[in-house]
């Protein structure tokens, strides 16, 4: 299954369409903040997992504003919560995803300007995180998104473009192969290419993330790549020796 890339710059019918926005939430305690590798690859994970949750298909509870959601452009919204909004957050429905430290709590999709209170009122701008050392090397076979070792981000942006590229990841897939995924735990790698491997990565037809220029980086700005979940989940579905 393909689907046209809603990152783009020029007017469409998604401009046209009442506009809804995905949050997720990073927990970032004070004085024990996640790596910012194991937040990207979180939030990543969050958004797979709110796109393959039931409630978000069929008759789910959540499928309409799925839907909504993803017939204007695919806006994901970051920010941060420590403490007591962490809690408050925590209580509203969503789903956490824990990756090593990181904790993401992604939430349904909300109109522009209809957020709840109790996220509303958390902070977006101004998140950043560090790796502790350099990242280990992805695993060879899991998909991995790849980000522009050109641009830079915010931890919180970042983790949005993360997961626009998990997002066009899972549209290239047949359903038996994002059930595949799904029920491996949506393994994944985030890394940042090399500038020559980033020149390749970006001429090869892969899944390809253009920023629409709402916050941080230009409008058209190519920011991730997503390569290998086509290959990796057709492996999943390989019947066993």
């Amino acid at each position: 299954m393909t689907s046209e890339s809603p990152f783009r710059t020029a007017p469409g019918d998604r401009d046209l369409a009442p506009q809804f926005v995905l949050p997720l939430v990073v927990r970032i305690e004070r004085g024990d903040p996640p790596a910012r590798t194991d937040a990207l690859e979180t939030a990543a994970r969050a958004v797979l997992t709110i796109l393959s949750d039931e409630r978000s298909a069929g008759d789910g509870e959540w499928a309409r504003a799925m839907s909504d959601w993803q017939d204007a452009r695919i806006r994901k919204v970051v920010r941060r919560a420590r403490g007591a909004e962490w809690r408050r957050a925590e209580a509203l429905d969503g789903i956490t995803v824990t990756g090593k430290a990181a904790q993401v709590r992604v939430f349904p999709p909300v109109p522009l300007d209809g957020w709840p209170k109790d996220l509303a009122r958390l902070q977006v701008s101004g998140t950043d995180l560090d790796d502790p050392g350099a990242p280990v090397a992805a695993d060879p076979v899991a998909p991995v998104l790849w980000m522009n070792p050109g641009v830079e981000m915010s931890a919180g942006k970042a983790m949005a473009q993360a997961g626009h590229g998990a997002q066009l990841a899972w549209w290239e897939l047949s359903g038996e192969e994002r059930a595949a995924w799904r029920e491996a735990g949506h393994p994944l790698a985030v890394r940042t290419a090399e500038p020559d491997r980033w020149s390749e990565l970006t001429a090869g037809g892969l899944p390809l993330v253009r920023d629409a220029g709402f916050t941080e980086v230009a409008p058209g700005s190519c920011t991730v790549v997503a390569e290998g979940g086509s290959h990796f989940c057709s492996r999943l579905r390989l019947p066993r020796p």
